[in-house]
């Protein structure tokens, strides 16, 4: 039997059944699992290197972080103060919260981020009665392309850095222009999509304006001693975050600490807390690696990226190969795995040509590539998760809409400048 043809069929039905949408997709990616593991496409000794636990456990960590700090009342303290910083408007808001979302997902994980801002953002939206799905649609975009700015802003980036042997400071000076200008575009194509909607009347903003005035944000402070241990608790996981290579932690075993810290401190309910936690979403990522990983230990992944590289003469062909392929390829599966592929092919390219440049553009298409479905990238689950979990339902086809128009221009700008910069 060709194990190859089997390992895509079951990914097909699988993406099928997340794209249809009648089931959970958190139950439709269990199911492909189940599928591949009984036909022992995924060796149990190699299991839970495709489970990839670092991310679940990051996940993990940084949820029962989130959820005990909720109880403070801390993310509505933020959000009223930043609904006055915005004065009602809500494209300010939209604004404001692309920017901060792209510079932290920068210098930490973009999954911590979302965890971090989602809560708040929801707030904010509650509070301003406004839609609040551009604001999250903006937000997913924002983490994905700021986390491609630095090396420790995206997986990939760290698995290129080590492969290639890049610096914190190159990727500040070859991405970090390529982020400015796609961050720049991106507010401007949400400003224009979603301008018309978020527009209030003057009026209206001048009571949105006072209601938010006659707000006070220390009101919404419910524990104050457990408000303060929670800030105390965030400031010292991020930064442990910056400097978790030098400690020898890996961002999982971060949030772990931080959570077990947090737990112990606060005497807050570990059964509440732990109930609070978006267990559909960490199954979701559990299932998808694993069906994810049948195509990696098939040699279905290695195939397909061999005959799209393998072709190439030069290095400006190989560049734009690269990318595209990155960044498509990282829509549809994980941009872990399709980066481990992809270092080996690089690598082997390095007798024929100059492959500095091709390590950027993996980079690009293998980042930036998450924006275009609903699952291309951690964040954009772990917002959509929560949302759903409000009432919130963003379906996979308006997300594929917009996510791909986003996808095509962000990779277009991206690979433009790095053929200014290296062609």
């Amino acid at each position: 039997m060709n194990w190859e043809i089997v390992a895509i069929i079951v990914f097909i039905f699988t993406y099928f059944l997340i794209v249809d949408e009648r089931i959970h997709r958190a139950v439709a990616a269990m199911v492909g699992a189940a599928i591949v593991i009984f036909l022992q496409l995924v060796p149990w000794d190699s299991l839970l290197e495709h489970l990839d636990l670092g991310t679940i456990f990051l996940l993990m960590g940084m949820m029962i972080i989130v959820n005990t700090a909720r109880n403070s009342g801390l993310f509505e303290y933020i959000a009223i103060r930043t609904a006055k910083i915005a004065k009602g408007n809500p494209i300010r808001v939209m604004i404001l919260f692309s920017l901060v979302t792209a510079v932290s997902s920068a210098f930490l994980d973009n999954v911590t981020t979302v965890l971090l801002l989602t809560p708040m953002l929801l707030t904010i939206a509650r509070l301003m009665k406004l839609n609040p799905v551009p604001f999250l649609i903006a937000e997913i975009f924002a983490s994905n392309i700021g986390g491609a700015a630095t090396l420790i802003g995206d997986p990939p980036n760290i698995m290129i850095a080590s492969a290639a042997g890049l610096t914190f400071n190159e990727f500040i000076m070859i991405m970090g222009p390529i982020v400015l200008v796609d961050m720049g575009i991106i507010i401007l194509m949400l400003y224009l999509i979603y301008g018309r909607t978020l527009k209030v009347e003057k009026h209206e903003q001048e009571i949105m304006v006072k209601a938010l005035d006659s707000l006070d944000e220390r009101s919404a402070i419910q524990d104050i001693t457990l408000f303060k241990k929670s800030i105390i608790t965030l400031a010292i996981v991020i930064v442990m975050f910056f400097f978790h290579s030098m400690l020898g932690l890996e961002p999982a075993e971060v949030a772990l600490i931080g959570a077990a810290i947090i737990l112990f401190w606060s005497r807050e309910s570990p059964e509440m807390i732990l109930e609070k936690i978006e267990w559909p979403a960490l199954f979701f990522f559990g299932g998808l690696f694993i069906v994810v990983g049948a195509l990696v230990e098939t040699g279905v992944i290695a195939d397909i990226a061999t005959t799209m590289v393998g072709a190439v003469n030069t290095t400006g062909e190989a560049m734009i190969i690269v990318v595209w392929f990155s960044a498509i390829a990282s829509a549809i599966v994980d941009n872990i795995p399709l980066t481990a592929a992809m270092i080996p092919l690089i690598k082997d390219l390095g007798t024929t040509m100059d492959i500095y440049p091709l390590w950027w553009a993996l980079s690009v298409g293998a980042c930036l590539g998450g924006n275009g479905t609903a699952i291309g990238a951690s964040a954009n689950v772990v917002v959509l998760g929560i949302s759903e979990r409000e009432g919130i339902n963003i379906s996979f086809i308006d997300f594929l809409k917009l996510g791909m128009f986003v996808l095509v221009v962000t990779v277009a700008v991206g690979l433009g400048m790095l053929w200014i910069m290296f062609i």
